[in-house]
């Protein structure tokens, strides 16, 4: 989508460097994929309270969240998941430009979506971590925290991710999460790959 021609980017006083000094380090984003019921959300609220506890200016962009207000005009076709995602993204960037480390918690089903999410950051020289929670949508339907695989079995809910909507697994993610790796390790896995993207030491 391109932006109008009758608009025309204005440039602040403020640096990307200022804001980072002022928010305790350089901004990027950390962006769950998975299932729904793979975890993304219980992830990305546990690595956001970690890097607050640590000093570190962090905001949790959640799916289902941002679907109340942001998003809730959007369905779950196939252009709508795809839009959903685009706003995600740009909303990420925005964030990371800001100096803060935005946490995405998105099913994000689709590889090109997730693909133009990472060069939009790539292309503002931002970091940008993907971390796929390696859940199987049998593995998933036996967590069901929602219910979801439940109404969609019954026929209740149709275009549902896993079930009768593909979900395209990432091809080379910074982090995979296993099934059976515990909440407190997936952190740490998550918070070393943000330090190598920022070239920590």
């Amino acid at each position: 989508m391109a932006p109008s021609s009758d608009v025309t980017w204005h440039e602040g006083d403020v640096t990307r460097a200022e804001r980072e000094a002022a928010l305790g380090g350089p901004g990027a984003t950390l962006w769950c994929t998975g299932l729904s019921g793979s975890g993304k959300s219980t992830l990305a609220a546990a690595v956001e309270q970690r890097l607050i506890a640590a000093g570190r200016a962090a905001y949790r962009l959640d799916g289902d969240n941002l679907r109340t207000g942001l998003n809730a005009d959007l369905g779950f076709t196939r252009e709508d998941r795809t839009e959903n995602v685009r706003r995600v993204a740009e909303v990420a960037r925005l964030l990371a430009d800001a100096g803060l480390v935005a946490v995405v918690a998105v099913i994000s089903p689709y590889a090109a979506s997730r693909a133009r999410a990472r060069r939009l950051h790539e292309e503002a020289g931002l970091a940008f971590v993907e971390i796929y929670l390696d859940l199987s949508a049998e593995q998933c339907a036996a967590r069901d925290p929602k219910g979801l695989y439940a109404r969609a079995a019954a026929g209740r809910l149709g275009s549902f991710t896993g079930v009768d909507d593909p979900y395209e697994v990432p091809a080379a993610p910074e982090v995979t999460v296993a099934a059976d790796t515990s909440l407190g390790a997936a952190v740490e896995q998550v918070l070393a790959a943000l330090g190598r993207a920022l070239g920590a030491p």
